[in-house]
């Protein structure tokens, strides 16, 4: 299923459980509602989610500062050979295509979570961790699974239960309505590997017009369950 329809459908369907559960709908549940509706395709650099964090103009600015860095290590740092084999590593980085830019920059992101961020919160090295894992990922690998939906709800819950259960409660939903969301496609979702057991509805292949067809129909069932949660604040 597209990012787009993700993002609607997981945001839509979390935020209306919370108004029925009698929850606040509060700025950080929508946040992490937001988040957890496109969290799982984190293994996939071209997401909707990476490619907004990581946008092509960051990729071709890091592409355009790599060279000068890649010369500068070799004239200038007094190390050889290694200087010259540093200089080879970083230019090569930067001809690297743009989905795999992205995976060196997110891996390249965690490791500094892993060292630096646990001093700004001690769940950074968790986060830092796991974001260096899902750049060695498959996409629809381990992130499309309730083990992580139960990581992604576990770092939410311990972080934020003290201030309530709506952040935790609308990130799980979405993540979780993520996974059912790619259960209506041909290849489906293996949420307890290694067993092989797949939950695979087969109604549409993501980007062709009946996969269209079927998002939108999911689409438009989130706004009706959306109506039935929050038309009573209208009437």
């Amino acid at each position: 299923m597209m990012g787009r329809s993700h993002l609607i459908i997981g945001t839509t369907v979390s935020l209306s459980v919370l108004q029925l559960a009698g929850m606040p709908v509060t700025a950080p549940a929508v946040t992490v509602a937001l988040i957890g509706s496109l969290l799982p395709d984190i293994d996939e650099p071209n997401s909707l989610l990476v490619s907004k964090a990581l946008p092509n103009s960051l990729i071709r600015l890091l592409q355009t500062i790599l060279l000068p860095v890649a010369v500068f290590v070799y004239f200038y740092v007094q190390a050889k050979p290694w200087n010259l084999l540093l200089a080879i590593l970083i230019a090569m980085v930067s001809f690297l295509p743009s989905r795999s830019l992205r995976k060196v920059l997110m891996f390249a992101i965690g490791l500094g979570l892993v060292f630096y961020g646990h001093a700004f919160a001690p769940w950074n090295l968790i986060a830092g961790s796991l974001l260096m894992l899902c750049t060695t990922l498959t996409h629809r690998g381990l992130t499309h699974t309730l083990y992580g939906t139960a990581v992604w709800t576990g770092l939410l819950y311990s972080t934020t239960h003290l201030q309530g259960p709506e952040i935790w409660v609308a990130g799980g939903t979405a993540y979780v309505m993520h996974l059912l969301a790619d259960s209506l496609t041909n290849r489906g979702i293996r949420p307890l590997p290694p067993l092989k057991w797949r939950i695979r509805i087969n109604l549409m292949s993501t980007g062709t017009k009946q996969g269209a067809v079927v998002e939108n129909v999911c689409i438009v069932l989130a706004f009706i369950v959306a109506w039935i949660a929050f038309s009573p604040l209208f009437l």
